[in-house]
């Protein structure tokens, strides 16, 4: 048997962290990488994993971008020879035709294996993200939301969600035949099911999406995904639901036979956050933080984007976040609070007058921000990080040259703490949480300084 059961590529960061966590915590040694291992080089430095998966950025790529980058990236996790390749996709479902398409994804992984059908799973419970007759619905505030109506993914600035039935909004992206498996079909037993799921493949569906609303659905598609395509080779897509559905059935299956003891961390006396999420979510662990001690620093997104006054607006957040730290100060530094900050405006307005593409906004401020965070932890030794928002950790990383991560400890689901391995000494043994804009509760970052959840 193949000592590796699943390699996984993520569209974002966190999201990828977010899937290492679930494995972790379902008893599947995992590292993750920023670039495709070599198989000799894993099993050398990281004998005993049975996952491996790879950070990505593809949630920001246009459909030409993900033609040149996503091939050569699937055909390496298919070297491991596990029988199921995973690509994970936000629980919110962020994409469109032009950036971070799925539909896209999905035919360049069929295309890798052309006989594959692609079962697609987006609810996770644990994230109270639910998928229910096709319809993705997900939790803000202490409110469900149909996603077409969610406060922040109805007005996300790159993929706004104004379909919430995810079967319309994919097949925009791709010409593949789209079945659902929906939440009655799932009450069946297991042999019904799995007529019913032969059907689908019978009458031509090439991508099979499930409802999920509870754990129970989740224990049924992942006994349907093992017993169906166990043997594989089998191209997967969606939220960390898959693995929390395999793994519920791997250890039902005996397949693993116990779950994996974390201790949690020491508590550090400083912590750093960077913040370039704009979700309600963040904002009010921003807020909580500056009402009991942290120091804020706002960045100005429209000085970092701008070619002339980037340099100048980094030194000066650097001068800033050095001070505070030097008062013993833990410190938050954030580039907008909240949805409607009128920094958001000011920066795309900025962006159109020097002809930056939207897309390319993003980008532009988390090199920044890793550039910043990079020259205060180089600075002051510090060694323990957090940062929020998903394209933001994948361009964070990437300045602080982080190779692979692995987890220390669950502090929110989603947005575990790890260890990191980088090619810069400095930061060879940094711990760094990456953390979606919507996941934590509002003690998040202080949970992160403590080393574990209050």
């Amino acid at each position: 048997m193949n000592e590796y059961l699943l390699t996984y590529y993520g569209d974002d960061f966190t999201g990828s962290a977010d899937v290492m966590e679930a494995l972790v915590l379902g008893g599947i040694p995992t590292v993750l990488f920023l670039e495709p291992p070599q198989p000799e080089f894993v099993q050398t430095y990281f004998p005993g994993i049975r996952a491996i998966g790879v950070a990505g950025i593809s949630r920001t790529m246009t459909p030409a971008q993900m033609n040149v980058d996503l091939p050569p990236i699937f055909m390496a996790l298919k070297a491991f020879g596990a029988p199921l390749i995973h690509y994970k996709i936000c629980s919110t479902f962020d994409s469109s035709p032009t950036t971070g398409s799925i539909g896209q994804a999905i035919e360049l992984g069929r295309a890798l294996l052309p006989e594959s059908i692609v079962p697609l799973v987006v609810g996770a419970p644990a994230l109270k993200r639910y998928v229910t007759f096709g319809n993705l619905f997900a939790t803000a505030g202490g409110q469900t939301y149909r996603l077409d109506r969610h406060p922040t993914m109805s007005r996300h600035p790159i993929t706004p969600m104004d379909e919430s039935d995810l079967r319309v909004h994919l097949a925009k992206q791709t010409k593949g035949r789209i079945g659902l498996i929906n939440i009655l079909q799932l009450a069946q037993p297991q042999a019904d099911l799995q007529r019913d799921y032969q059907a689908l493949i019978d009458q031509g569906c090439e991508i099979i999406l499930f409802d999920t609303i509870d754990h129970c659905h989740l224990r049924t598609i992942g006994k349907l995904i093992w017993e169906h395509h166990g043997q594989g080779p089998t191209f997967l897509v969606g939220s960390s639901g898959i693995e929390y559905a395999l793994t519920y059935h791997w250890l039902d299956a005996g397949i693993v036979r116990e779950n994996i003891t974390l201790k949690p961390p020491a508590s550090v006396d400083q912590l750093i956050v960077m913040c370039g999420s704009a979700s309600p979510t963040t904002k009010s662990q921003i807020e909580w933080a500056l009402d009991n001690g942290y120091s804020g620093i706002r960045l100005n997104s429209a000085r970092l984007i701008d070619p002339v006054q980037s340099a100048a607006a980094c030194a000066e957040s650097i001068r800033a976040a050095l001070n505070a730290l030097g008062q013993g100060q833990s410190i938050v530094l954030y580039a907008a609070l909240g949805p409607d900050d009128p920094a958001i405006a000011q920066s795309q307005e900025l962006a159109k007058q020097l002809a930056i593409q939207p897309q390319s906004v993003g980008a532009m401020l988390g090199q920044q921000q890793g550039m910043i965070l990079r020259a205060i932890l180089e600075e002051t030794g510090l060694r323990r990080a957090c940062i929020a928002g998903g394209d933001t950790s994948g361009y964070v990383a990437q300045q602080l040259e982080i190779v692979a991560l692995e987890i220390l400890n669950p502090i929110a689901p989603g947005a575990p703490l790890c260890r990191a391995t980088s090619r810069l000494p400095q930061f060879k043994r940094l711990e760094i949480a990456f953390k979606g804009g919507q996941n934590g509760k509002e003690d998040y970052f202080e949970a992160i300084r403590m080393g574990y959840a209050g």
